[in-house]
Parts: structure tokens; C-alpha cells; sequence
């Protein structure tokens, strides 16, 4: 995801001084509901591209009639928030709202950086699909965010190409890969698509598509199953095919890669919704040749497909208007005119149903103008996002992930012993950090 506004969404979150305690004992919930007589003033940290624009709506609407005026101070994103806001907790000045991506969402907890805003974001679940929503509670009662924008994974492919060489959407893995297979013996030059290691988002979105479940809590303690059985499947299935030859073995967003989407050396892409962005400008002379299908499911009549991407709105324990904070947070993310204002100003997908269907979302991308029903596919896609778990040190695991499937994947050896690496430096970490962990 080279694009700018695409590319924040996969970064990941840096621990920094992670507490002892597990998951389930940390983050506050406001005693003080922040309730107070005269105007109220807050500070909003965010990397969203025209978000100053979007909050004006609220400062001269709800925010101006409320006396609660929101002041945006734009901020890097990734690994470079976190750290700043973890920092500025310390200090007990931390802002009073944050972007956070979903991934980040664990390690803010865990240092208690972030309060709990169930009781003041009134029936804002509602406006999410339950794989959405879950991603901000982190599988607690607790509500620690309001979800902004989300990346439904899809399937998407040269629709020309392949009716050329006479190929058939697969609507399940096996289909996938018997696809690459016969791709091969009509044009061996020629990759349905490639394994990339250079994107850790992807494949755990795909992990979470097979019902992978990588961080979870009982009590105190964590259990890490990186390496559990529905990851392995991932892991065997894309290793196996780079082994055999059937996939390219090459990373994304590199010159080769935009070469081979846009000459027809690769002919599909597993990516997300905000992947006409990125075909733009990696493969500008194939607009208007592909198309998008939901995900291959790994059994057939199943309808589920993983998040790669995303970021919500939460309300820091600093905050001495925790009230008035979760209430912009809410609007932010479900109020019509914001989610358009959003849309327009600030190139995003919204996490919010009642706006993935209308306003900037009614007319496909223009890349996709042969596919007029995009959008209203996407909707549908989205609301089988799988739940996700997330745990406190996703950095860790994600740069395993480059180190250790970026060789295998090079040198076509065992996934699944990548895999291993992977839940091993993980479980280690978090240890070494004074988390109570189990396997």
C-alpha cells in the first residue's frame, strides 16, 4: 500500500513500558463523567489527512450548540504515535483523543492509556458489523473506541485475462489454487499472483479469515497462538503454492511488482478495499480491466473474510472531559455529514455501515468504472468481517513475520516453521516485558 493515505493503515504499534498485568486489568473507566458547567475545550491527535476540515463541521454544529470546541493536532502515524502518546501518558498529559489503529488498540490498554467510553457513545454499536465493533472492545465489555475506518479484504483479478485464458473466479482456497495450477500450464510465464512478505497485515488478515485467534486473555494471562491451527492452514496453503512454483515468490509495492500488475505477468491480488488506490498507480494502464469478488472461502458456502487495515477513535484516561470526548468520538465516526466530510477530505473507508452505500460511495472508483455495483459489494463484504484478536506487542510479531517468511518465501522453504519463529519471539517478548503469558 504505497499510497499515503492507504499506507497508514498497516503500520504497527510500538510497546513501550508495557505493565505486568494482562489485558483484562488495565484501562480505565471514567468516574468523572467530565460533565461540566461552561465551554469545554479538547485536543484531538490524528494523522487523517483534512480532519481540521472535518471538525469544523462539528465546532460550528453539535460542537458549537454543546460548548464543546475540538482543536486537531495533526501527528505521524504508526509506531511514532504510539510511541508519543505512551510518552506523553507518563506524564499525565496525554490529549484528550487519538487515532489508534485497531492493532495499536492492546498496547494503549495495557499501559492504561486508554478509558473505557462504553457508557457515553450512546447506540453507536449499532452503526458497525460485529467483527468491526469487537476490534475496539478487544473481546471485554469494555468499549475503549470508536472504529473510524476498516479494510474488508477482497479478491481481485484481470477480468479480461481471465477470460482469456479461460479462468473462473475461485469462490474457495482449493479453486485458488487449482486456478494458479492451470494458469501455469496455459502461460507459464505468467502468476495468478505472489506471496509477499514484505506486508505483515496481509497475511494476518488472511489468518484471521481462517479464524485465527493470535492474542487472547483469561484472567491475567495472555495466551499467544500465533502458530494455532487455523494460521498453520493459512501458512502450509500460500507455502506449499510458492514451493510448487503455482505463485510468484516476489514482495508488493516494489517497480517488478508494478511491472508484472501492469503488463499481465500477474494477473490477481488479495488486498483490501482501498486497493483502487494503490492499482492506479502501480498498474495505470490496466484501468478498467479488473474487477472484485469477495474473498475464496476455505469452505464452500462460507461467507467470512479478515480486516487488513483500519483505525478508531479512543478517549485517554488523562482526559478531564472524558464525556464530552466520547461524544465527539462518536459523532466523528457515525454522524452522515462527518462520514461524508471523511470520505471527501480524507480518502477513507468508513467503518460506520450507514455510510459505505451512500454519498462519496454510491459511484464506483473510477479505475473500477466497468464494475458500477463495486461499492455495494463492498458493503456486503464488510459485514462478514471476521472478529480479530490483537495482543500488546503486534510490532514484534509483525517484524518476526518480514524476517522470517521474507526468507522462506525467497528461498521457497517450510511456512509453517516461519510460523514457529514467529509465535516463539512473540511468546518471548511478552515474557521479557512481565506479561503472565501461556501457549
Amino acid at each position: 500500500m504505497p499510497n499515503t493515505k492507504r499506507r497508514r493503515l498497516v503500520t504497527t504499534a510500538v510497546v513501550v513500558t508495557l505493565g505486568a498485568t494482562a489485558l483484562a486489568a488495565c484501562g480505565s473507566s471514567d468516574d468523572d463523567s467530565g460533565a461540566e458547567s461552561g465551554p469545554v475545550s479538547l485536543t484531538y491527535w490524528t494523522w487523517t489527512p483534512g480532519m481540521d476540515k472535518v471538525v469544523d463541521l462539528w465546532n460550528k454544529g453539535p460542537g458549537k450548540k454543546d460548548q464543546i470546541t475540538v482543536t486537531v493536532k495533526k501527528q505521524a502515524s504508526g509506531d511514532t504515535l504510539v510511541t508519543k502518546i505512551l510518552t506523553a501518558h507518563k506524564a499525565g498529559k496525554a490529549p484528550d483523543l487519538v487515532q489508534a489503529e485497531y492493532q495499536a488498540l492492546p498496547t494503549l490498554v495495557s499501559n492504561d492509556a486508554l478509558a473505557d467510553i462504553g457508557k457515553n457513545v450512546g447506540d453507536a454499536k449499532s452503526k458497525f458489523a460485529g467483527g468491526v465493533w469487537q476490534q475496539t472492545t478487544l473481546g471485554t465489555d469494555a468499549v475503549y473506541a470508536v472504529p473510524q475506518d476498516i479494510g474488508p479484504m477482497m479478491f481481485y483479478y484481470r477480468a479480461d485475462l481471465f477470460k482469456k485464458y479461460g479462468l473462473s473466479v475461485p469462490a474457495t482456497w482449493e479453486q485458488f489454487a487449482e486456478t494458479a495450477r492451470a494458469l501455469k500450464k496455459k502461460a507459464p510465464d505468467v502468476d495468478l499472483t505472489t506471496f509477499s512478505a514484505n506486508d505483515s497485515g496481509l497475511f494476518a488478515g488472511l489468518a484471521q479469515q481462517a479464524g485465527a485467534q493470535w492474542w487472547t486473555t483469561s484472567g491475567t494471562t495472555w495466551k499467544v497462538g500465533i502458530n494455532d491451527t487455523a494460521t498453520k492452514k493459512v501458512a502450509d496453503f500460500w507455502g506449499g503454492l510458492v514451493e510448487e512454483g503455482a505463485l510468484d515468490n516476489q514482495p508488493m509495492y516494489t517497480p517488478a511488482w508494478n511491472k508484472a500488475l501492469n503488463t499481465g505477468q500477474q494477473i490477481a491480488w488479495v488486498s483490501a478495499v482501498w486497493a483502487p488506490g494503490t492499482l492506479t498507480t502501480a498498474a495505470p494502464d490496466t484501468k478498467g480491466k479488473w474487477a472484485m469478488a469477495p474473498l475464496p472461502q476455505w469452505s464452500s458456502g462460507e461467507n467470512v473474510t479478515g480486516s487488513w487495515g483500519g483505525s478508531s477513535t479512543g478517549v485517554t484516561t488523562d482526559s478531564k472531559h472524558k464525556e464530552a470526548a466520547a461524544k465527539f468520538a462518536a459523532w466523528l465516526n457515525t454522524d452522515d455529514e462527518a462520514l461524508q466530510a471523511l470520505a471527501k477530505e480524507s480518502g477513507i473507508y468508513p467503518a460506520a455501515t450507514n455510510a459505505q452505500t451512500s454519498g462519496a460511495f454510491t459511484t464506483a472508483p473510477d479505475y473500477f468504472s466497468t464494475q458500477p455495483e463495486f461499492y455495494a459489494l463492498a458493503s456486503k463484504i464488510a459485514k462478514t468481517t471476521a472478529p480479530s484478536a490483537w495482543g500488546p506487542n503486534v510490532n514484534v510479531a509483525y517484524t518476526t513475520f518480514k524476517d522470517a517468511f521474507g526468507a522462506a518465501a525467497k528461498n521457497k522453504s517450510d511456512f509453517s516453521a516461519a510460523l514457529d519463529t514467529m509465535q516463539a519471539d512473540t511468546v518471548a517478548d511478552m515474557k521479557k516485558q512481565g506479561f503472565e503469558v501461556s501457549e
